[in-house]
Formats: structure tokens, sequence, C-alpha cells
């Protein structure tokens, strides 16, 4: 019993979720469709369309769930500890300082490189 209860919402949900798909993509056929229309009214239809396909997907069991994540992705959101500036100056210095350091060794090996090549070939010697 359960089981069949289970399939039909879940096809119920399918359904929903296709309806939701192509009434997003009719929206935004049609927003390219009606150029010649006010910018406007072409934006406020494309706004009202999004609003009810995400409407009608948030009536499926993914949508719920989809909605959920999104609400504990805020609160995690919510737990960051962002840097203060100082600690941001400093860290992209240092980056910065690093950066160079390596390129200056990169060229100094690739230098290096090329002149034992160019030696053990022949030429430049």
């Amino acid at each position: 019993m359960s089981s069949k209860v289970e399939t039909a919402n879940s096809t119920l949900d399918t359904v929903k979720l296709v309806v939701a798909l192509a009434l997003a993509i009719s929206v935004i056929a049609a927003f390219y469709i009606f150029a010649e229309q006010s910018l406007l009214f072409r934006v406020i239809g494309l706004l009202a369309g999004a609003g009810i396909a995400i409407g009608i997907a948030m009536q499926t069991e993914k949508g719920r769930r989809v909605w959920v994540y999104l609400q504990d992705a805020q609160i995690e959101v919510r737990k960051v500890v962002w840097p203060t500036r100082q600690e941001t100056i400093q860290t992209t210095l240092l980056v910065l300082l690093m950066v160079v350091l390596v390129s200056i060794i990169l060229w100094i090996l690739d230098m290096f490189l090329g002149w034992s090549v160019g030696a053990v070939m022949g030429r430049g010697g």
C-alpha cells in the first residue's frame, strides 16, 4: 500500500518538475520572441514566469529538499569567521611575495636548463 502511494507521489512530482521546466523554457523563449515589445514588460513576464515555475518546482519533494539545503547553507555562511582587513592585506602581500620568489626561481631554472641543453647540443659553448 505504501509503495503505491510513494509511486503516485513520485510520478506527480516528476510531472510537476516537467511542467516547471517547460514553463521556464517557454518564458525564456517568449522573452526573445517578443523582442519588439517593451523591455520592461518582457522582464516582468520573465520574472513572473520564473516565479511560477519555481513555485511549482517547490511543491515537489526535490524542491523541498533544495529549499532545506539552501536554508542550511545560509546558516553555515553565518558561522564563517571572516578575516580582518589587516589579516587580508598581510596574506595578500605574502602571496604576492611568494609568487615573485617562485617566478624568479623558475626563471633561473629555465635559464640554467636552457644553457645546459645548449651546451650538450653543441650550441652556445
